[in-house]
Formats: C-alpha cells, sequence, structure tokens
C-alpha cells in the first residue's frame, strides 16, 4: 500500500498536500519515538509542547490570526492530517498536540476578545499548556449529570466539586472548566470557565497513571473564586460551548488512530519481510498475506470515512452522524489492525520497547474518550431515526 496516494483524493486541496510533505519531513527529524514512562511524561509532554510551538504547528489548532492561529478558522483536514501524522511518529506528540487545540477550542469559539488576546497567542507559540476539564466521577458520557458547582458570589463565581480523567492535568497553565451555574435541569444550567492552574482553591487531587502514560489527573476545587471575566460565552450557555468544541475535534481523534494503525501496518510489513520461519519469509505464507490484506483494507475504509467527514465539516456541513461513523470505525479498526501486527510479530509483540507494543497501548484509550463506540452507536442510530 502506498500511503501518499490517499493525499491523491479529492478530499485534499493544494495546501494539505504539502503541509503533509512538510509535517512528514520535519516529525522524522525532530521527534524520536520514545517510550513515556511515569518518571518522564510530564517533561517529555512539556518538552514537545514547545517543540510543536516553535516550529509553528501549533498554530493549525488555534482559530483567529490575531490570535497566533494560521486561519480564522480551524481547517478541519489540516488538524486531522496533523494528527495522523504525529501520532505514526509518537505518541505523545499527538496528545500533546490534541491537547493544545482541545483545552483551548472553548475559547477560540465563543471566549471575549480579552480572553483570546490572553491565551491563545501563548497556546499557539507553546508558552502555556491548555486543558478542558468536563468530566466528573459521575457524569463521563452523561455530561448532564454534571455536579460541580459554581455559585454567583460578588463580582465572579466560586467553584466546588471535582473533575477527573483531566489530559494535562497537572501540568497544564489554565484548565477550561464546566461547572452547573444553577439549578436548571439537565445541560441547561451548565457554564464554561477559564481557571488558572494558580488559582487558590484548585488542587490536583490525584495523578492518574494509565496503560500508555500521559499527562492525566483528578482535580478538586474548593471554594476556587474565579472572576466573573473568566466565564466564557453566557451563563447556562456551557453545554453549548462543550459539544461545539468536541465536535471540532471529535473527527481528529479518528484521524490519530489512523496514525497508529498506519505505522502498525509499516511495522509489520517490514517485519515479516525479514522474519524468517520453516525456511522462508514470514511474508511467503499465504495466511500472512491474508492478515496484510486486511489491515490495509480495514485501514482505507476508516481513512476515507475519517476525511470524508473532516471535508464535509470544512464545507460547512453539520457532521453529527459523519464524525461518530468516523470515530467509530477508525478507533474500532485501528485495535484490530495492531492486535493483527502484536500477534504477526509473535514474543517480540508484546516485548516492552517493540514499536507494536506501544501503539497496542497507546491505541486503546481511543475507543472511550471523546465518546465511546457505544455512545457513536447511540449517536449514529439517533440521527438514522431523525432523518427517516
Amino acid at each position: 500500500m502506498n500511503a501518499n496516494r490517499q493525499m491523491d483524493w479529492p478530499f485534499f486541496d493544494p495546501h494539505h498536500r504539502q503541509l503533509k510533505q512538510d509535517l512528514s519531513t520535519w516529525a522524522t527529524t525532530h521527534i524520536e519515538h520514545a517510550h513515556a514512562d511515569d518518571a518522564n511524561v510530564d517533561a517529555q509532554c512539556q518538552h514537545l509542547v514547545r517543540q510543536l510551538g516553535e516550529a509553528g504547528w501549533l498554530r493549525h489548532a488555534i482559530a483567529g490570526k490575531a490570535y497566533g492561529g494560521l486561519n480564522d478558522s480551524i481547517d478541519t483536514r489540516s488538524i486531522c492530517l496533523l494528527r495522523e501524522e504525529l501520532a505514526w511518529h509518537h505518541g505523545l506528540a499527538d496528545f500533546a498536540f490534541a491537547m493544545q487545540g482541545l483545552g483551548s477550542g472553548a475559547i477560540s469559539l465563543f471566549g471575549s476578545e480579552t480572553q483570546k488576546q490572553h491565551y491563545l497567542p501563548r497556546v499557539a507559540g507553546g508558552d502555556a499548556i491548555a486543558a478542558f476539564a468536563l468530566s466528573e466521577p459521575e457524569a463521563g458520557s452523561d455530561v448532564a449529570a454534571m455536579r460541580c458547582s459554581a455559585q454567583r458570589v460578588g463580582d465572579g463565581y466560586v467553584l466546588n466539586g471535582e473533575k477527573t480523567w483531566i489530559s494535562n492535568g497537572g501540568i497544564a497553565d489554565f484548565y477550561v472548566v464546566f461547572a452547573r451555574t444553577d439549578d436548571a435541569p439537565g445541560a441547561k444550567g451548565i457554564s464554561a470557565f477559564i481557571v488558572d492552574a494558580n488559582c487558590p482553591g484548585l488542587e490536583i487531587a490525584e495523578r492518574i497513571d494509565v496503560v500508555a502514560p500521559h499527562p492525566l489527573a483528578r482535580l478538586r476545587f474548593v471554594n476556587a473564586h474565579v472572576p466573573a471575566s473568566h466565564r466564557i460565552g453566557e451563563s447556562g450557555g456551557g453545554f453549548k460551548v462543550a459539544m461545539a468544541t468536541l465536535d471540532v475535534f471529535r473527527t481528529s481523534v479518528a484521524a490519530a488512530a489512523l496514525g497508529f494503525a498506519a505505522r502498525a501496518l509499516h511495522e509489520s510489513l517490514q517485519w515479516v519481510k525479514q522474519r524468517r520461519m520453516f525456511g522462508q519469509a514470514l511474508a511467503d505464507f499465504q495466511i500472512t498475506q491474508t492478515k496484510l490484506a486486511d489491515m490495509a483494507t480495514l485501514l482505507d475504509a476508516a481513512r476515507l470515512l475519517t476525511y470524508r467527514a473532516a471535508w464535509l465539516r470544512d464545507q460547512g456541513e453539520r457532521i453529527t452522524q459523519e464524525a461518530a461513523m468516523a470515530k467509530l470505525t477508525a478507533t474500532e479498526n485501528a485495535q484490530r489492525i495492531i492486535d493483527m501486527a502484536v500477534q504477526l510479530h509473535g514474543g517480540m509483540g508484546v516485548k516492552k520497547g517493540c514499536m507494536v507494543e506501544s501503539l497496542y497501548r497507546e491505541i486503546r484509550a481511543l475507543r472511550i474518550y471523546e465518546g465511546a463506540t457505544e455512545v457513536q452507536q447511540l449517536i449514529i442510530g439517533r440521527e438514522l431515526l431523525k432523518a427517516n
């Protein structure tokens, strides 16, 4: 399979093809894959954010030329191409890029002029690390069950409650936090706030270790005072802010899965050509060839759905169903591809330090975060029923 042929698809414009080529050259030179561990993951992530900012790649994750962004709106296809390429090279580099976009996305989309000027240029330059604090111990996929509160007091709000599974938790310079501002039922009473990391009353209650080390934490707010000027958008409009932000970046989760899967296929092709068994190369066995065929087909099917969704969004279309299909298919297919890659590598596939072993740990979380597979299925079913 010639991966470069995807850039000939009609989803892409000339500047997308140039972006893919430029990033591939830069990443090959500047990003050496290293297995993050609990001892160095924070420092690695901080270093990668600085690298990505200094090289100008984070400008793609910011909307508004006046605030350091490359364009006045986020180009979804560019975000997807960036995440696919970065994931191919280094899972933590993809994470670092994605979280700068997701963590600041609410400010790009709904922030005041003052908020944009203060935060976005630093995010684009890699000088400030952003985080998106939505999930709670009892409110993950069910955002409307949120309990973290923000009570209006004088010239600001006082936040109390917890957030968990917060990416960049513990290293972020600021958090976009969603909290309940009134007793309105469900999603109607939620508002969004910018909370600086040094805000009194904000605590890192727990650092969370996962199978593929990334900076993650549980946050606790104890009478944390946030100025009213730090509220993003209207009071009670937080659910809209959260969903609009996720809508921009959900398709890019599929793209990251493509990068992991493509690397697994690449590693497998190299391995089976040089690994000998019973007097011949592993590649000479028909059963190996059928595995490779399945891997390549699953990858291209996911790519087509992913870039269809990205292209549609860039045309201004509503892509709730298409993004869900892309995220579901790309993450599930990538899991299957990487599992086959591990199987083809045999014992080497589970050896710590082997690329496919690293990919096996990296891919698992993508089937859960920003809407688990089962949630995507519900979204697709609901959209089908609405349309027919």
